[in-house]
Parts: structure tokens; C-alpha cells; sequence
């Protein structure tokens, strides 16, 4: 299947989302892999695991929209780049969609989740009282995933790994639309930045994504 959506964010940021409906071996026919990413793919697991690698990697390359190799490489805390583009990216997927964002000039960070009741149960892990004060009670779960998939978004954006949803990433009060944006920040060791979080509903998923970083920002007395 071709794109199942395509947005642009802005004049050098966009995110797709692609359906993930081809075999395994339909999605490498459109690739060009070298014997490491060969390798790599023969560590994963025949299944979603190996369409998920794959799909990224094809929407990635209908966002670029190239015929040359992609050399995609992660950095030490997993964090994918580009060695021979100059784009920003962020990569995710669930279940039968992928997503990926790209941006020429900043860091980016996306995520995509099947809306289910599950992350009711997990709320408090990663969402401290103050968040969960606010969240809407008619729309519970869904508000519930928007704040899950914009912490994410940041700590995708951010790269490293010794951040924590709940200890390290705030979000500002919103009501629960199907679409928006509102203020977060994220605060660990002397890092401390500010960001406008953006999500939608698409069909049954929830999408959360970032670009760039507020310029000039401080940390305020209490977070």
C-alpha cells in the first residue's frame, strides 16, 4: 500500500504514516540494504517485528523521496540518524501502521499507539497526580494516550536513555480535543528544554509528535 497519510508540518518538517499491508519480502524488494542492514534483519524475528523494521525503512525512503541508499545508523542510545542526508528523523510503529517524521533543520520525535484499554493500567507509571488530575473522565483512555505518545515524542526527540516518562517530562494541563497541541518540558541531569507537543486521532490510533526545541527557555522555580 502506498501512503496512508502524509502531513506537512511545515516548510522543511513532514510525517507520514504507512500501512503496513505487503509481505516482508514485497517490503525489501523496495529497499537498499548493504550486508549489515542484511544482517540485522536476520536477528528479527519473522513476523511484526521484521515488517515493522522494513516498513520504516520504505515510508522513510517515500519521504525522502530517493532512489539512493539510506544509510540510517543508530547512535549509542538507539537514536536513528542519517549519515548521507541531512534530515532529523524519528521512527514508530503498532500494530499495522509506521510512521516516520522528518525535518532538514531541527530534532524531531513521533509516535504512533493502537488506542486500547490497557494503558489504564499503567497510567500512574508514567503520568504523575498532577497530569492525571486533568484527565478527562468521559475520554479517559484517549486522553490517557495522548499524553503517553507526546512523552514519547520528547523522549524520542531527546535520545538518550536516562530519561523517565514520569520523573523527567511534564505536561502542561489540556482538555481532552481530537486534535491539538500544548506545552511540555523535560528536565533531567542539567538538561532543560521546552517543546509544543502536537497530536491527532487516525482511525483507531493516536499520533503525538514534536519539532524543535523552544529557544531561551529557563526552568521555572516549580515544575
Amino acid at each position: 500500500m502506498a501512503l496512508a497519510y502524509y502531513k506537512h508540518l511545515d516548510s522543511t518538517s513532514a510525517f507520514g504514516i504507512w500501512k503496513i499491508e505487503e509481505s516482508a519480502e514485497e517490503l525489501y524488494s523496495q529497499l537498499i540494504l548493504n550486508d549489515e542492514e542484511k544482517a540485522r534483519l536476520e536477528t528479527l524475528n519473522n513476523g511484526k517485528r521484521n515488517l515493522h523494521w522494513l516498513s520504516t525503512r520504505v515510508l522513510l525512503r517515500k519521504m525522502l523521496n530517493t532512489d539512493k541508499y539510506i544509510d540510517c545508523q543508530v547512535d549509542e542510545h538507539g537514536k536513528p540518524y542519517l549519515v548521507n542526508f541531512p534530515h532529523h528523523i524519528s521512527l514508530s510503529h503498532s500494530f499495522d501502521y509506521a510512521a516516520v517524521i522528518i525535518s532538514e533543520n531541527k530534532p524531531v520525535g513521533i509516535d504512533i499507539e493502537l488506542v486500547k484499554n490497557k494503558i489504564e493500567r499503567v497510567a500512574s507509571k508514567f503520568l504523575i497526580p498532577r497530569e492525571l488530575a486533568f484527565i478527562d473522565p468521559k475520554h479517559r483512555i484517549e486522553h490517557l494516550y495522548i499524553c503517553w505518545c507526546a512523552k514519547e515524542a520528547i523522549y524520542k526527540l531527546q535520545g538518550k536513555r536516562n530519561v523517565s516518562f514520569k520523573d523527567h517530562i511534564r505536561l502542561k494541563e489540556f482538555p481532552f480535543k481530537e486534535d491539538g497541541n500544548f506545552p511540555a518540558s523535560l528536565e533531567v541531569d542539567d538538561e532543560y528544554s521546552e517543546y509544543d507537543v502536537y497530536y491527532e486521532r487516525f482511525k483507531d490510533y493516536m499520533i503525538g509528535y514534536v519539532t524543535g526545541i523552544k529557544q531561551n527557555t529557563e526552568p521555572p522555580q516549580n515544575i
